[in-house]
């Protein structure tokens, strides 16, 4: 494994961004894990995790896009700190647009913030985490509608390996199979079972057997075989 994927794994339990209990998801499944990336809130985390993800894009997508799209509400925030690291390590300006829920109609009126997305522009999408797939289908028409546009993929930072809202294959890959771009992750939640399994974060064992046990019959459960 690589080792910025490391660092970032120690980094998600350092921010208390990825915890590890019993959770209850929106879609009602019950998790051993979760991460909330609204807890990213100071400034060194969101220079280092726009780093992480920049490093991540550049290495699944290389440079050839010109806009980081981040949904709302917590793609906007990660759009930017991302933008900003891209151009700090890579010498490479990439410009942010996020949507609103709601489009304003007086000022900088419209759906979208940041910059606009014109005819030709190749778009990389930013979220959080993908757990069905659902985020997709409100972000793709929105951009879709600005132009000729293509889309060069989703970075998220966690995969959490489980099947999308068609019930048969892992998230990201339904999301390739529907649209025809790829979905990539920081790291993927077995990545973090791997390096975090019985060993100490911080002075502490996060994910011991009784959590490792946990996890394991999740995945029996809602896991996607061919993540």
């Amino acid at each position: 494994m690589e080792a910025y994927k490391q660092e970032f794994i120690e980094f998600m339990v350092d921010s208390d961004v990825l915890r590890f209990g019993e959770f209850t998801l929106k879609s009602g499944r019950k998790s051993p894990f979760f991460m909330n990336a609204g807890l990213y809130v100071t400034g060194e985390q969101l220079t280092k995790l726009g780093e992480y993800y920049a490093t991540a894009i550049h290495e699944n997508f290389g440079d050839d896009f010109d806009v980081l799209f981040g949904p709302a509400y917590k793609g906007i925030p990660l759009s930017v700190a991302t933008v900003m690291a891209y151009h700090k390590l890579y010498g490479k300006e990439i410009r942010y647009c996020s949507n609103r829920k709601e489009a304003k109609d007086h000022g900088d009126a419209g759906i979208l913030l940041g910059s606009s997305i014109k005819d030709g522009d190749k778009v990389v999408i930013i979220e959080d985490v993908t757990t069905s797939g659902k985020s997709i289908e409100e972000t793709f028409p929105i951009i879709k509608a600005q132009g000729d546009v293509t889309i060069k993929g989703l970075m998220v930072s966690l995969n959490r390996m489980e099947v999308g809202l068609g019930g048969k294959v892992g998230a990201l890959d339904e999301i390739k199979e529907k649209y025809g771009f790829d979905a990539k992750a920081i790291v993927t939640m077995e990545e973090v079972v791997e390096h975090l399994y019985n060993k100490e974060c911080n002075g502490k064992v996060v994910i011991d057997d009784k959590i490792k046990a946990a996890i394991d019959s999740y995945y029996e459960e809602y896991g996607a075989k061919n993540n």
